[in-house]
């Protein structure tokens, strides 16, 4: 990352792992043509993992920060430029409920609310929290 333009992004190994996935989901599909509830339940996992790897190859930059604002992801592979005037808080949502404990990066706009986690990221919440607020205020 340069000083000028922050960015995150989705780890290859996880877009590597989610296409994984949906081959070894496809051949479940094949061998199972003969079961309904089979093809059913592999088929509906091929398509997912298939579309989370397609939106992960699209769009694998989630976050970006330069001198006037950021870009975030925004739906399937869209994206959304906020200046930084228009950015009310940038914050770290963690939760813990049953021994599993979830970091959440929270970033408040006028009229949006963005969240990410350290998978979108590829890196830990609380330092991309902390980089953009320093970031931000130049310091």
């Amino acid at each position: 990352m340069s000083s000028s333009v922050l960015h995150w992004r989705v780890r290859r190994e996880f877009l590597l792992l989610k296409a994984a996935g949906a081959a070894v989901a496809a051949v479940l599909t094949v061998l199972n043509l003969w079961d309904a509830r089979g093809v059913l339940l592999a088929g509906g996992t091929t398509v997912m993992l298939t579309v989370l790897a397609l939106r992960d190859l699209l769009v694998p930059v989630r976050l970006a920060a330069d001198g006037d604002g950021i870009v975030v992801v925004k739906g399937f592979a869209g994206s959304a430029r906020v200046p930084w005037s228009a950015v009310e808080r940038i914050r770290v949502d963690t939760r813990t409920r049953f021994t599993s404990r979830t970091e959440l990066l929270e970033i408040e706009t006028e009229d949006a609310l963005f969240l990410l986690s350290r998978f979108d990221l590829g890196a830990p919440v609380q330092e991309v929290a902390d980089e953009l607020r320093a970031f931000r205020t130049g310091s």
